[in-house]
C-alpha cells in the first residue's frame, strides 16, 4: 500500500478549501514542508505559535494544519532567533510540515463560517459578503465571508448571548453584546474571525443580531446609532477553533492516518477583570 505523503494531505484539504477563494491579501497552502515528505500522522490547531509547534514535534505529528498562515506579513528572515523563524527552524527540525488553510477555508462549504453557525444555534444559509457574485445571483448555498439563518425559535439578546457562550470554548475574555438585552432576536448572521467590517453589510441585510470577533468601540457604538442590529462579541479564538475538527474529519475521511487536535488555548488574553 502507498504511502500517504504531505502532498496527498495538501490535496484533499485544497480540495475542501480551494486556494483560488483566498482573499488577494492572504497566504494559504503549504507554508513548510517536502510534499514528498511521509506522513503518519497529523496535528490541527488554529494557530501556529512556538508552544503548538513543540507540541506537534512532542506528539510526533509529521504534518500541522492551521487556520491562520505564519507569514502572513513581509518575511526578511527566518532567523532561528527570531519569533517566527524559531517556529520554522523547531517545525523542520522536528520534521513536521506546516500548512494553513485560511480565508479560502471562510469562504468554503463546508468551511469555518458554517461551523460558527452551527455553534451558535443557525442554520448556514447565504453568506454576508458573496464570493464573485452581485447580490441577485447569491443563493442559500452560495460561497463567500459569513453566513446568515435563523433561529428555531425567537429569544432575547441576553439568552442568545448566553447560547453562544455555551456553545464556543472558553477564553478569558468571554462573550460580551451590545445591544437591548431583552430585545428578540431570530434572524442572526456570523462572521469568524475579525469581523467589524461587515458591520454595514449585517445591517442591510436585515438581521436581528451579528455574532463576531474583534469588535471595536467607536465602529459598534457608530453602528447600533445607525440603526443596526445588536452585536455579539466572541474571542477571535473561541469563534474558529471549532473548525479544527472539521479539518480534522475531511482528513480522515480522505486518508487512514492518526490525527490529533492540539487542545491549546492560543487565545492572547490570559485575565477579565472587573472591579469589586
Amino acid at each position: 500500500m502507498a504511502q500517504t505523503i504531505v502532498g496527498d494531505i495538501r490535496r484533499v484539504l485544497e480540495e475542501a478549501y480551494p486556494p483560488h477563494l483566498a482573499e488577494k491579501w492572504d497566504a494559504v497552502g503549504l507554508i513548510c514542508g517536502d510534499p514528498e515528505d511521509e506522513v503518519g500522522k497529523v496535528a490541527f490547531a488554529l494557530d501556529c505559535t512556538q508552544q503548538v509547534a513543540e507540541k506537534a514535534v512532542e506528539m510526533g505529528a509529521q504534518m500541522l494544519v492551521v487556520h491562520h498562515p505564519l507569514l502572513l506579513r513581509g518575511v526578511t528572515s527566518v532567523a532561528a532567533d527570531t519569533p517566527k523563524g524559531k517556529v520554522i527552524h523547531t517545525l523542520l527540525k522536528g520534521g513536521v510540515a506546516l500548512f494553513a488553510a485560511h480565508t479560502n477555508a471562510d469562504k468554503a462549504r463546508p468551511g469555518v463560517n458554517d461551523k460558527l453557525a452551527e455553534l451558535v444555534g443557525i442554520e448556514p444559509g447565504r453568506p454576508i459578503i458573496p464570493h464573485a457574485l452581485s447580490d441577485a445571483e447569491v443563493t442559500e448555498t452560495s460561497l463567500g465571508l459569513g453566513r446568515i439563518g435563523e433561529l428555531p425559535e425567537p429569544m432575547t439578546l441576553r439568552e442568545f448571548t448566553q447560547q453562544v457562550a455555551n456553545a464556543l470554548p472558553e477564553t478569558a475574555w468571554g462573550i460580551r453584546a451590545a445591544g437591548d438585552p431583552d430585545g428578540v432576536v431570530k434572524r442572526v448572521a456570523v462572521s469568524s474571525g475579525s469581523g467589524d467590517s461587515f458591520l454595514d453589510a449585517a445591517r442591510e441585510l436585515g438581521v436581528d443580531v451579528y455574532v463576531t470577533s474583534d469588535l471595536r468601540h467607536h465602529p459598534v457604538d457608530e453602528h447600533l446609532r445607525a440603526g443596526g442590529p445588536a452585536v455579539v462579541d466572541t474571542a477571535h479564538w473561541a469563534s474558529e477553533f471549532p473548525w479544527t475538527t472539521q479539518a480534522r474529519d475531511i482528513v480522515e475521511k480522505a486518508y487512514k492516518v492518526d490525527t490529533e487536535i492540539i487542545e491549546l488555548r492560543t487565545d492572547p488574553w490570559t485575565l477579565s477583570v472587573h472591579g469589586k
